[in-house]
């Protein structure tokens, strides 16, 4: 039985200032490789899932060291194409306070950013694989990155894959012509585990349901919920579980965070944490996303479980600087079955 995870995406180097400077303050910038699809990966492979991960950077020692990265977490890097001029990368400017962080991307003509039609055998990479994993960020960069993601999602589609897809709307990124709503909707099509936060959810349908939670006290608005999902299932019927991540920012250190599951018909909620003492957010949808593939397999039979998992592996995420979740299976187990 294949029990591969590939996941497609463009591997970034973050910038940041240590001390919670901005950007225009200090001196010494810190670096850390990312991206949503290398932190799923990243996390799958800590909780000991089998994960390819299919990207192209630059023949470079700047490229060749984000792949020797992944690498260290177990994270199979045969599929990644060497090419292109340099690697994307992006400045994150950490909250503080009643400051909100920022994000400043420079991923214009990347080795991703240049990817072309057919670059990649998909059919060669998907054979042993039993899940594919993608995001809506891919069809954002360039029209290159747009057509290689809907070439994978094609062949993934047509030899029977589970497909996992992160809405991830990044309105910033969408400078090549796309209409962003329009090629997530026709990527949506293909999913069948879809994840995005409210926001995302809110874009895509128009339709607003706020998480408000100042404290875990909160009484979710079930019925609203039940509706949304059951209206986004209509629309999209092939997709057999939507997770929603909820996370209300009541400071820089000071976040409540939970989440919603539909899977086929039913829809499950579960705890709100309180999180304090925050390290740093970056990461924290990818954990969600990671946490819930993991225990698919792990649970297959349990949605409540999947989602209670799921929202504990993004709440450790929390506690963790950089964009990778290295939490363990234990770690989060312990979280999840504690009372606080």
């Amino acid at each position: 039985m294949n029990n591969k995870i590939v996941t497609f995406g463009e591997l970034l180097l973050r910038f940041s200032k240590d001390h919670r400077y901005r950007l225009v303050q200090g001196r010494e910038l810190s670096g850390n490789y990312g991206g949503s699809e290398a932190n799923v990966a990243v996390s799958l492979a800590t909780l000991g899932e089998d994960v390819e991960y299919v990207t192209r950077v630059p023949d470079t020692p700047v490229g060749r060291a984000a792949c020797m990265k992944l690498r260290e977490f177990n994270v199979g890097t045969n599929h990644v194409m060497y090419g292109g001029q340099r690697l994307g990368s992006y400045y994150y400017e950490e909250s503080a306070g009643m400051r909100s962080s920022k994000v400043i991307y420079d991923r214009a003509n990347s080795a991703f950013y240049d990817l072309k039609p057919q670059m990649f055998d998909w059919n060669t990479i998907l054979k042993d694989a039993s899940v594919f994993h993608a995001s809506g960020i891919t069809g954002a960069i360039s029209k290159g990155s747009a057509d290689a993601t809907f070439e994978a999602l094609d062949t993934a589609d047509k030899m029977g894959l589970t497909i996992s897809f992160d809405i991830n709307y990044r309105k910033n990124l969408w400078k090549y012509g796309a209409e962003p709503k329009e090629t997530l909707s026709r990527m949506l099509e293909y999913a069948d585990v879809v994840f995005a936060d409210v926001i995302e959810y809110e874009y895509i349908t128009g339709r607003q349901v706020p998480f408000t939670a100042t404290d875990s006290n909160y009484k979710m608005p079930v019925e609203k919920y039940r509706q949304w999902f059951d209206e986004i299932h209509e629309r999209f019927p092939r997709c057999k579980k939507w997770l929603m991540g909820m996370r209300n920012m009541i400071s820089s250190s000071h976040n409540t965070l939970t989440a919603v599951l539909w899977s086929e018909g039913k829809l499950y909620f579960t705890r709100i944490y309180d999180i304090l003492d925050i390290v740093d957010t970056m990461g924290v949808g990818d954990a969600f996303l990671a946490g819930m593939l993991h225990s698919i397999n792990t649970f297959p039979r349990d949605d409540q479980r999947c989602l209670d998992y799921s929202l504990a592996a993004a709440a450790l995420k929390n506690s963790i600087s950089g964009d990778f979740n290295l939490s363990t299976d234990d770690e989060i187990l312990n979280l999840m079955n504690s009372d606080n």
